[in-house]
């Protein structure tokens, strides 16, 4: 397991569980092939999938749910994780329908729906689909960054908990609630954050090519110290892209809110991850336990068939 050194600087001046957290990251060893910038579509040779299937065994849902919750068992607080392979057509949950707090991974939720509303007004005003210039730098500082106060701003754009919830409703998102006014405070499962990815990756989404591909590219594009969570499943010369979202919890639970969603694209698999914590008594607890989660679950699921 790594081992992750946080420290932790609080900025004010934000409301809810939304605040900002900077994490500072050092002594980390090197991850394991994480190479930033996720695209809609990778190739593979039909050699390659070949070989790769005659190597994989039969998918052993029975035993990775037992190996997942003899883990659980052992940490602190709770977990659910959801992932699904759009290569393979393999998926597999534990707790995927539990309630989480999303903090920060919120913000994908917020701009794909922004990136919906838009594309409807422009197109009945008859122009291109997408979002202003402005909309896309406050997008990139939301994503990259994690910056609380431009997704404060493109939350209210969005029409606040009303407006991302009917944009939900276009995706097929079921369990996700938007807070009202704070989005961080919002509360939703790692089967709906696949449901969200799956929307970015599916060319029968609502939303547009061009905007998937936007969204992609932030999330393939986070700044280094954000940089942690599903991407510890992945293997040398694989891409991530990827949201993380990390908060106290105070009025909706208790310890941390640490959560991880993204995707992982090789050569013969294209994971599609979400895990979602709780209740960890600290931070770094939170991270350790939404890492050794997604790797046991994406290495179950490359080296296994249908």
């Amino acid at each position: 397991m790594r081992r992750h050194i946080i420290v932790l600087a609080v900025a004010a001046g934000v409301t809810g569980a939304g605040f900002t957290a900077h994490l500072l990251v050092s002594d980390v060893p090197q991850r394991k092939g994480v190479v930033a910038g996720a695209t809609e579509s990778v190739g593979s040779t039909a050699a390659g999938r070949g070989a790769a299937v005659a190597k994989a065994r039969p998918f052993d849902r029975a035993g990775l749910r037992r190996a997942v919750r003899t883990y659980l068992g052992t940490r602190p607080g709770k977990a659910g994780v959801m992932a699904t392979d759009l290569r393979t057509g393999l998926s597999f949950g534990e707790n995927e329908k539990g309630d989480f707090v999303s903090a920060s991974i919120m913000k994908v939720d917020i701009l794909a729906s922004l990136m919906l509303q838009r594309q409807r007004q422009r197109a009945d005003r008859g122009l291109s689909a997408g979002l202003s210039d402005g909309e896309r730098d406050l997008a990139s500082q939301m994503i990259r960054e994690s910056d609380n106060t431009a997704a404060d701003a493109l939350y209210s754009d969005a029409g606040h908990g009303a407006g991302v919830r009917k944009a939900n409703k276009r995706f097929g998102m079921t369990d996700t609630k938007p807070f009202p006014t704070s989005w961080g405070s919002s509360w939703t499962s790692p089967s709906d954050q696949v449901r969200l990815l799956t929307n970015l990756a599916s060319d029968k989404s609502p939303i547009e090519a061009p905007g998937r591909r936007f969204i992609w590219g932030l999330m393939g594009a986070v700044v280094d110290e954000q940089a942690w969570g599903i991407s510890a499943a992945a293997r040398p010369g694989e891409k991530v892209a990827l949201k993380n979202g990390w908060t106290p919890v105070h009025d909706q639970g208790n310890g941390w809110a640490v959560n991880s969603i993204g995707r992982i694209t090789g050569r013969d698999h294209d994971f599609l991850v979400a895990v979602c914590s709780g209740d960890s008594p600290t931070m770094e607890a939170g991270v350790a336990t939404v890492e050794h989660v997604s790797d046991m679950v994406v290495d179950a699921m490359r080296d296994s068939r249908p």
